[in-house]
């Protein structure tokens, strides 16, 4: 009983097959869907915010980066805390990739053309556990801003 709970605790909570890369697409993945789940309706606009800002920045086609977008989805519905997905980006993500994907998650949240309270909170505690700058997470929040 002990081992299977110290095993619980030990494992990475990505699947001893995926490699690097697959972690963090699924990282990030899955914290864009949070901050699209943030105000309680998932709307088309994030949906496709969502799928547009994958496919181009992890250079997948679409049909990869929906299969992508359907795991991270079990993996939100399945985790405890942002900090599944928060370690994994400390671990494998350099300061100026978190900051990119701290701009995606803004991109995101006013991917619907407005900004609801509980995406603002969400993205400021993922900036706070991936240990962004406040000055960066005020720029990428003014930069998603213009962009509507």
């Amino acid at each position: 009983m002990i081992d299977k709970l110290k095993k619980l605790f030990t494992e990475p909570s990505g699947t001893p097959e995926q490699s690097a890369d697959e972690t963090r697409r699924l990282a990030a993945a899955a914290l864009l869907i949070e901050v699209a789940r943030a105000d309680f309706q998932q709307d088309a606009e994030e949906e496709a915010t969502m799928l547009e800002l994958l496919c181009t920045s992890l250079s997948l086609e679409q049909a990869a980066v929906a299969a992508l977008l359907s795991e991270a989805s079990d993996r939100v519905d399945n985790a405890t805390s942002l900090y599944d997905f928060t370690r994994l980006v400390n671990d494998h993500y350099s300061y100026d990739e978190k900051f990119a994907l701290v701009s995606a998650m803004w991109q995101v949240a006013y991917a619907d053309k407005s900004l609801n309270k509980y995406e603002e909170h969400l993205i400021r505690r993922v900036s706070e556990l991936i240990y962004l700058k406040h000055e960066d997470f005020i720029r990428g929040k003014i930069a998603a801003k213009a962009s509507i």
